[in-house]
């Protein structure tokens, strides 16, 4: 059985930097399962957090645990937060934004649309990409992603911790709302 088999039944290395020019950089990497604690998010190769492409990828896919278990996707994300753990506010932030909306982190996914209600492919498959702007300074990445419910890139920011040459997320901007999947949209 697949990961999203119940919504469709029921639904119907630190990066130079890309600041000369160059082609933007793309990573696209495949999940073959969710992690539903800390320790299944570390047993992921992408966890060493060794390029701010890795956090984006995991902190999207950590977000897919949402709907099911709150505490553990805060854990979660504190651990890709690494040193500045969730706040009250981000908290509450991620209540607004995901709560009987988490099609929303779905549509970072390959092969989801508001047409089939944000349900992805499998395994699934997220692509984070950079530009010229995404390095503004040493340390620091704002990352980008396609949402299929939207017209324009969503971003992360990361920072790099030297001591332990790792990439953490700073701040999630990839959350806000997105079209309406056909499921809940009256117009449909």
């Amino acid at each position: 059985m697949g990961l999203f088999d119940s919504l469709k039944s029921s639904a119907g290395s630190a990066p130079a930097g890309n600041a000369g020019g160059s082609s933007p950089k793309r990573e696209t990497f495949t999940f073959t399962t969710i992690p539903r604690s800390v320790e299944d998010l570390k047993a992921l190769p992408e966890s060493d957090l060794s390029t701010p492409f890795k956090t984006c990828a995991l902190t999207m896919l950590v977000l897919l645990n949402y709907g099911d278990d709150v505490n553990a996707t805060i854990e979660m994300l504190n651990f890709l937060k690494g040193p500045e753990p969730m706040n009250p506010y981000q908290t509450q932030f991620l209540r607004d934004r995901l709560a009987g909306k988490e099609y929303v982190v779905r549509s970072f996914f390959e092969g989801s649309s508001p047409q089939n209600n944000y349900i992805p492919n499998e395994p699934l498959k997220i692509t984070v990409y950079d530009n010229p702007y995404s390095y503004p300074e040493a340390g620091w990445a704002t990352l980008h992603m396609d949402s299929s419910g939207a017209d324009s890139p969503r971003q992360i920011k990361c920072r790099l911790k030297p001591s332990t040459n790792q990439w953490f997320m700073v701040e999630n901007l990839a959350l806000s709302d997105i079209r309406t999947p056909a499921a809940a949209d009256p117009w449909a």
